[in-house]
């Protein structure tokens, strides 16, 4: 049997490195007559994408199916790194332990070389530091790692707005940028539900070696009509006039909502747009001053009346 699984891999490397290799070359290669590698092949079949599409042509891989990296799970590598203690040694064919040292040296480097990468992503994203803090870790790499391995992570969040520490769990999804700051969208089982936080207020992200699956979540669903990243609960339309100035910036600003813009014969730009977070787009728009007219709704341009009244009154 361990023969056998040798030569799987032996096969494997063979057509990877020799795509069209005929089974008579297979059979020179593992020092086997031909109906063994035929037998092989037929095994092989049902657990990769191997193909031998008509006479003369040999046998390749269809897509993109390749053995490095090996990719194993936690659970994979641990489970090969256990296979010489439960073998009986005295049968082990000859060449059993270089090729284990192969497969196993191959699985740690490509393991390092993940590592580093996700290390060197999170030091060329440089994030800022909340004012009352003096230092603050960088999370993105165990972050960022956790997502494209899918694991969840076991955090410490501090909720600002309720002054509050909580240990949770999390399933991490998305990662979005916004305003200089990043956030995390994923499903949180501590409120078994979805929720949005912000890295910089995480002070402590583990991995886990739970897996999950976010298949069923859309994240463009999810943030229908949101404008920036916190979701609201009631739909507002607005329409705002964009003076000459600034209208072709506005046109630049990536967005999760889809607006609908009109060019005014004045130069100006007509933009319209509904959110479900009036709180959230009205800060978008204080930063253009009165290069931004808000024409509707009308309860929305007299309380903005009424409050750059009051700014008056400070100043």
């Amino acid at each position: 049997m361990i023969d056998k699984v040798i030569r799987i891999f032996n096969i494997i490397n063979a057509i990877q490195a020799n795509p069209g290799i005929s089974a008579s070359d297979l059979a020179l290669k593992c020092d086997v007559n031909i109906r063994t590698i035929y037998r092989d092949l037929d095994l092989l079949s049902l657990i990769a994408p191997v193909t031998n599409e008509g006479r003369g042509t040999g046998y390749r891989f269809m897509g993109r199916f390749f053995l490095y990296p090996l990719n194993f799970t936690e659970q994979e590598a641990l489970a090969f790194s256990l296979l010489p203690s439960v073998l009986d040694k005295d049968k082990l064919p000859p060449g059993f332990d270089p090729a284990y040292d192969k497969v196993m040296g191959t699985h740690l480097k490509e393991k390092s070389r993940q590592n580093n990468i996700f290390e060197d992503i999170a030091d060329i994203i440089q994030m800022g530091t909340p004012a009352y803090r003096k230092e603050s870790p960088n999370f993105l790499q165990p972050v960022i790692q956790a997502m494209l391995e899918k694991k969840s992570i076991q955090t410490v969040y501090h909720t600002q707005y309720r002054d509050e520490t909580t240990e949770r769990r999390i399933d991490p999804y998305y990662l979005v940028p916004r305003e200089q700051r990043f956030y995390l969208i994923g499903y949180c089982h501590l409120k078994q539900a979805i929720r949005t936080f912000r890295v910089s207020r995480f002070q402590q992200v583990e991995i886990t070696d739970q897996t999950f699956d976010k298949s069923s979540f859309n994240i463009k669903q999810y943030l229908k009509n949101t404008w920036s990243i916190d979701r609201g609960e009631k739909n507002t339309r607005f329409v705002v006039r964009f003076a000459p100035e600034v209208a072709r910036y506005i046109k630049e600003e990536e967005l999760f909502v889809q607006p609908r813009m009109k060019d005014m014969k004045d130069g100006s730009l007509l933009f319209e747009v509904t959110v479900n977070n009036e709180k959230e787009f009205l800060k978008w728009i204080l930063q253009y001053g009165p290069q931004a007219e808000i024409l509707e709704p009308a309860s929305v341009r007299e309380g903005l009346k009424q409050q750059l009244m009051e700014w008056m009154k400070l100043y």
